[in-house]
């Protein structure tokens, strides 16, 4: 584990020694937590929390909007943080390393969750890893439709506290990597007053 004071500093260090999961806090100096989460998304999933003092739900969603996998507010107990770590390294390392786990394709997406890729007609996504265990989701089951609710529980489990709003910011960001025209989706279709599905094919 390791401690820096700045976010100039978890940057050098993330690109120095990469750890499994990074804690960011929002209101570092020098570089803040929004400004180093963007610069790491350009070319890395690493799985991040952001901690912070700002708990409106516009704060949350900016954070998840530039990346972020979950988001915890202060204050809050050494318990749930330790808690929502051992989620993010449980759902990462499965997504690295499932038993031969196949790949699943809809249409021209293809999702390897050995590798932890995913592609559109052969084009490369890169996608956080909240962003592609809820792609697995839907490529598992086209046509299915989800719930926020059954959504929120694959990616935070049952005791998580977190809005049903934190589904749709992954889904607008897996539809501006993944639609032709994110406005107008083809492939992450919502299902009004319901959720969310992926089209067959």
């Amino acid at each position: 584990m390791a401690v820096v004071a700045d976010g100039r500093a978890a940057l050098d260090e993330v690109r120095r020694r990469p750890p499994d999961l990074l804690i960011l806090d929002v209101m570092m100096p020098r570089v803040d937590g929004l400004d180093v989460c963007r610069i790491l998304r350009r070319d890395s999933d690493l799985p991040v929390l952001m901690v912070t003092a700002r708990s409106t739900e516009d704060d949350l969603l900016l954070g998840l909007d530039l990346g972020a996998d979950d988001y915890l507010t202060k204050p809050y107990s050494p318990r749930e943080l330790a808690a929502r770590v051992r989620t993010l390294l449980r759902r990462t390392r499965t997504a690295a390393a499932p038993p031969a786990e196949p790949s699943l394709r809809v249409g021209d997406l293809v999702l390897d969750p050995v590798r932890h890729e995913v592609s559109v007609a052969g084009t490369p996504i890169v996608c956080t890893p909240g962003e592609f265990h809820l792609l697995k989701t839907f490529a598992a089951e086209p046509g299915r439709v989800f719930t926020r609710d059954q959504l929120l529980r694959r990616l935070h489990g049952i005791d998580s506290y977190i809005t049903g709003r934190t589904v749709d910011v992954h889904i607008m960001n897996l539809r501006r990597k993944i639609e032709p025209d994110p406005r107008q989706p083809v492939r992450l279709l919502t299902v009004y007053g319901i959720g969310y599905k992926m089209a067959d094919g």
